[in-house]
């Protein structure tokens, strides 16, 4: 057998971590475990630097050691923000495919489907006192939300859920990608999620539908929440075909009754 010997008087071995390093190692796990979320801003220099005990040199070496790795990025002039780890690589190609290929978006929620129902069922067996009290906030904010009759509260409010459901699974790997696919969840590109939360009978369904989920979560039974993580995505799925169909008809109803703009009869 090959005896492997090291070197221990190599000054690599012996060298101390640079304070720099530590305080860039412990920033980047705040970052990657979800403690530090994208776009929430830094602490103002000074302060940071206090905060973390170091002096502002060390500080500004370890930010920009940060920023180079696309953990952090500039805020013009006014410090530094968490940057959306994976967005330039996956969110926009995604929403550019999605807006141009209404097939793939079917695509898209049936992944949401695999990734939240495991995620949900996750939760249940790994959220800590924590995260429940959040999961129970967000589902409180979506019933008074949905008593307000404020269709964009409760929509933002069933994101806010979401992004909360992926944080309680404890997978870094899971809620990273995730984050990086948030900001499709705002928007109308997949969904028209306006529309749905503009529909009473939807807006009752799908209240039950996330509340269903968050007491599954809460009260640790990850089978029942996987199961109606999987009912809620199935139901979203089915809504955003019969959006898309309804839009498809009315265009082609639209187009017969302007005979397409291009009859000298019409105008």
């Amino acid at each position: 057998m090959t005896k492997i010997v090291t070197d221990m008087s190599d000054s690599r071995l012996n060298r101390p971590e640079r304070a720099a390093d530590l305080v860039m190692r412990h920033i980047e796990r705040l970052i990657l475990e979800g403690s530090l979320r994208p776009g929430e801003p830094l602490l103002p220099e000074r302060e940071l630097a206090e905060r973390l005990n170091v002096s502002r040199p060390t500080l500004r070496d370890a930010l920009k050691s940060l920023e180079q790795k696309g953990f952090l990025t500039s805020r013009e002039g006014r410090g530094m923000k968490v940057a959306q780890l994976g967005a330039a690589t996956i969110s926009d190609p995604l929403i550019a495919l999605l807006g141009e290929r209404s097939e793939i978006t079917d695509d898209y929620l049936e992944f949401r489907d695999i990734v939240e129902s495991s995620a949900a069922a996750l939760a249940a067996e790994r959220a800590s006192q924590v995260d429940i009290d959040r999961i129970r906030q967000c589902a409180e904010r979506i019933e008074r939300a949905h008593a307000a009759n404020d269709p964009a509260e409760e929509a933002e409010a069933d994101v806010e859920m979401h992004m909360a459901i992926y944080e309680a699974s404890h997978n870094l790997v899971l809620l990273q990608i995730m984050r990086a696919l948030s900001g499709n969840l705002r928007t109308d590109v997949l969904l028209n999620r306006q529309r749905l939360f503009s529909l009473p009978y939807v807006r009752d369904l799908l209240r039950e539908q996330h509340l269903s989920i968050a007491r599954a979560i809460i009260e640790k039974r990850p089978d029942d929440a996987r199961s109606a993580a999987h009912a809620h995505l199935s139901y979203l799925r089915r809504a955003a075909r019969e959006i898309r169909e309804a839009e498809a008809k009315l265009d082609v109803s639209l187009r017969r009754l302007e005979s397409g703009g291009l009859s000298a009869l019409k105008g």
